[in-house]
Parts: structure tokens; sequence; C-alpha cells
């Protein structure tokens, strides 16, 4: 499955995936500096999904804060 989703980097709330009216929020205590947010983001989305880390895949937006992301389920 594929969706867009908003991040917050350095955000006191996360790790945290909210469902918006306008999309998945991801909430991430890294800060966006040598992809460690990117990092926080695939664990906090995997956790959300009950999958694997390894089964979400960043597609497009690796240094934006919306992101394309992928799910094996």
């Amino acid at each position: 499955m594929q969706l867009t989703v908003r991040v917050k980097p350095a955000s006191r709330r996360g790790p945290l995936v909210e469902d918006t009216a306008d999309g998945l929020v991801v909430h991430v205590r890294e800060r966006a500096v040598d992809g460690a947010a990117n990092d926080g983001v695939v664990r906090a989305l995997a956790a959300h999904f009950a999958v694997a880390p390894r089964d979400v895949e960043i597609l497009r937006g690796h240094f934006a804060r919306i992101k394309r992301i992928e799910v094996d389920a």
C-alpha cells in the first residue's frame, strides 16, 4: 500500500502517527540531520502498521516534509 504522509521532525510529541483530515501526520523526535528523521519515520510507521521496519520504504521526498511511503503488509 502506498500513502502520503506529512512529517514533523524534532517534535516533542513523537514518536506518534496521527490520522487527520489531511492524511497521516508523523511526529518524530529525531532532527532532520543526516537522515535521522527518515529513520524515525520508518520506525514509527512500522510500529503503527505492525510490520517490520524493512517493510516500510520511502519512495519520494527523502529531503522533504511530505513523503510518499510504501508499506508491504
